[in-house]
């Protein structure tokens, strides 16, 4: 009976058969035993494989210098999912939302309309989505601003591509690449030393 038991927790999960027209946010919320930032794209569920440090210190780094000048009316958040559309859940590794998005320590998402700022930290199992998929999504959603961060540099520092919608093509424009230091005026005043990663 021991050796069933063993077995039995070595096996994957048996997960249902996708729903013919894909799953929804409601699954993504619903459905159980799902992994930590598992994503909705096109109604597909994304599996997220394990993380590098660079990935985790670079959203300490940049939540922390987010938060050090946020304004009172908005809130950092990291690693939370925006609800896009009913077939569209992805989860950006750093959001900047409305205040008033922020509703109780229980909630799970945000929706789209209240998120100002999307950030994807670029990982090599995730490169193709946060390259392209995601943003595009963000993008048509109408979220603001946009960052895409990427290893890079004999020093492996982060490099922060700044991307603002342009609201008569309704895509994202590249606005600049920051290497060192990312001072921006927009959405807000923001100036983060980026090279801080090497104390975290």
């Amino acid at each position: 009976m021991g050796g069933t038991m063993t077995a039995e927790s070595t096996e994957h999960p048996r997960w249902p058969l996708p729903p013919t027209n894909g799953y929804t946010v409601d699954d993504l919320f619903t459905l159980p035993d799902l992994p930590p930032h598992t994503e909705l794209i096109d109604g597909s569920l994304v599996f997220v494989s394990p993380q590098r440090n660079f990935h985790a210190d670079v959203i300490d780094l940049l939540v922390s210098g987010l938060r050090r000048t946020v304004p009172p009316e908005l809130r950092v958040k990291r690693e939370m999912t925006v609800v896009i559309d009913r077939r569209n859940g992805p989860e950006p590794d750093v959001s900047l939302v409305r205040r008033e998005a922020v509703k109780n320590p229980m909630q799970t998402f945000y929706n789209v309309a209240d998120v100002l700022l999307a950030v994807e930290v670029v990982s090599p199992d995730s490169e193709a989505r946060d390259r392209d998929a995601k943003p595009l999504k963000y993008a048509a959603a109408g979220i603001p601003h946009f960052w895409l961060v990427e290893m890079a540099g004999q020093d492996n520092h982060p490099v922060v591509q700044v991307h603002e919608l342009g609201q008569a093509s309704g895509t994202y424009a590249l606005t600049g690449i920051h290497h060192d230091r990312l001072k921006l005026s927009v959405p807000y005043d923001i100036d983060i030393d980026l090279t801080a990663i090497d104390e975290l």
